[in-house]
C-alpha cells in the first residue's frame, strides 16, 4: 500500500495570547517542517508545545501570524474540513468504546462518505500495516485490547483518510517503558513506508531525539530556543538553556540517533564444530580486523568466540572450547544499546543477527567510537564538528 506523501507545514510569526495573561503562550514562532519528516516539539511544562500543535488543526486559534500546509493558510478552510484532512493521535487514544475496532478505524472515511467496499478495504489495509491481523481484531472492541494494541488502532485511525499531516500528542506516554520502546520502533518503521509530515509533542528529550528528524526546543513563554536536527542540537547546543535541557550525557544521547545498520558490517570468520583447527587458523590470520572466530550452530546462530589460543595444534574444533556470551544486536538496534551490550562482553564485538537469530555480520566498539566523533550535518546543511569534549561525555 502506497500512501500519499506528506505536506510542508510552516509557522510564520505565529503568536498565541490568552485573555487575562501578560505573557504569550507562543511567541512569534517561525519554522518550517519539510514534507515527510517528523518534527518533535519538546520543552518544559508551560512552554507552549501542545498549544503550537493544536493551532495546526485549529483546536486552538492563533492570535497572530499564520500557519500553512503546502502554502494554504489553515484559517482559510472550515475547521471541520481541515481536521478531517489531518490525522490526530493523543495519549489516551480516544477510541469509541461502543464501536468495534474496524468501525473506529473507519470513522473519518465514513464521515467523508466513502463507499462501504472502499472503507472496508482501507480498514483492513491499515490494521495489517500496524501489525493487527484484520480477521482477529476487526470485530473486537477496545476493552478487549491491551494498551499498546489500542495505541496501534489510534495510529491506524489517524491514517485512515490518508492525511498528509499527522499530529501526535504524547502518543506513547501512557504505556509502560518496554511497550513504549516497541511502539516507538514500530512507528518509525511505519513512517518509513507512509512518509507523513508529523508534528509530535513530548516532554521527554530522549524520545524527541529518537523520534525526530528535526527538534524544536521551546522555552517557557513559547520562545523557540533551537530548531535543528537532533544530531546538530546534541553536537552544538545554541544556548545554555538548550545545553542544560538536553543533558550532560549528550554524547551518549547522540548514539541513540544511529542504528547498527548505519555502520559497515565486519565480515566474521565463521566456524562450526568439527572443522579443522589449522584451516580456521589460516582464515583468521588473513583477517586484518579480527582476533576471534565466531562459532555458530547448524542454523548459523552464534554460540561463542574461538580465540587463537584455542586454535593451536591440529584436529577438529571443540565446541566446548568456545568462550560463550557473544552479544547479539539487530540492524534496528541503536548504537547506544549496541555499545551497552558489547561493553559487558570480554570480546568487544557484537554479532548482528536477523529476526531468526542468524548471523549477518559483526560490529565493533571502535566503529561506534568513530561514528560518535564524526561531524554531523544540521538542518541548514552545515557540518558541525562534534569535538573531543562531546566524545568525552560518552
Amino acid at each position: 500500500m502506497q500512501d500519499a506523501s506528506g505536506a510542508v507545514v510552516a509557522f510564520e510569526h505565529v503568536t498565541k495570547r490568552y485573555p487575562g495573561t501578560d505573557a504569550p503562550a507562543v511567541d512569534d514562532l517561525t519554522l518550517s517542517v519539510p514534507a515527510g519528516e517528523i518534527c518533535v516539539l519538546v520543552g518544559p511544562s508551560g512552554c507552549g508545545k501542545t498549544t503550537t500543535m493544536k493551532m495546526v488543526n485549529r483546536l486552538i486559534e492563533p492570535t497572530g501570524g499564520r500557519i500553512t500546509i503546502d502554502g494554504q493558510d489553515v484559517t482559510q478552510l472550515p475547521a471541520v474540513e481541515l481536521r478531517r484532512r489531518i490525522g490526530y493521535v493523543i495519549q489516551q487514544v480516544g477510541l469509541f468504546p461502543h464501536l468495534t475496532i474496524g468501525a473506529n478505524v473507519a470513522v473519518v472515511p465514513s464521515l467523508l462518505r466513502w463507499g462501504r467496499e472502499r472503507t472496508a478495504q482501507r480498514t483492513d489495509e491499515l490494521l495489517e500495516l500496524v501489525g493487527l491481523a484484520p480477521g482477529e481484531y476487526r470485530d473486537r472492541y477496545p476493552t478487549e485490547l491491551s494498551g499498546g494494541e489500542r495505541q496501534r488502532v489510534g495510529v491506524a485511525r489517524a491514517l485512515a483518510a490518508d492525511p498528509p499531516v499527522m499530529l501526535m500528542d504524547e502518543p506513547f506516554g501512557a504505556v509502560d517503558p518496554i511497550r513504549r520502546e516497541r511502539l516507538q520502533n514500530e512507528f518509525l518503521r511505519l513512517q518509513e513506508q507512509v512518509r507523513k509530515t508529523i508534528i509530535f509533542v513530548t516532554h521527554d528529550v530522549d524520545e524527541a531525539i529518537k523520534m525526530g528528524d528535526r527538534i524544536a526546543i521551546l522555552q517557557r513563554g513559547g520562545i523557540l530556543a533551537q530548531y535543528d536536527t537532533p544530531a546538530a542540537i546534541l553536537a552544538n547546543p545554541a544556548t545554555e538553556f538548550v545545553e542544560r535541557f538536553v543533558g550532560a550525557d549528550r554524547g551518549l544521547k547522540r548514539l541513540s540517533l544511529a542504528r547498527v545498520r548505519d555502520l559497515d558490517p565486519i565480515a566474521p570468520v565463521v566456524v562450526r564444530a568439527g572443522e579443522d583447527r589449522a584451516d580456521v587458523r589460516r582464515r583468521l590470520d588473513r583477517s586484518d580486523e579480527l582476533e576471534y572466530a565466531l562459532l555458530v550452530d547448524g542454523e548459523n546462530r552464534p554460540l561463542g568466540w574461538i580465540d587463537q589460543h584455542d586454535l593451536r595444534g591440529d584436529g577438529p574444533i571443540d565446541p566446548e572450547a568456545a568462550t560463550p556470551g557473544a552479544p547479539t544486536v539487530e540492524p534496528e538496534s541503536t548504537l547506544r544499546d549496541a555499545l551497552s551490550a558489547m561493553l559487558g562482553s570480554s570480546v568487544q564485538l557484537g554479532v548482528v543477527v536477523d529476526a531468526g537469530g542468524r548471523v549477518l555480520g559483526l560490529v565493533s566498539v571502535d566503529a561506534i567510537g568513530d561514528r560518535l566523533r564524526a561531524p554531523v550535518r544540521g538542518a541548514d546543511g552545515r557540518l558541525h564538528d562534534v569535538g573531543e569534549d562531546l566524545a568525552a561525555s560518552a
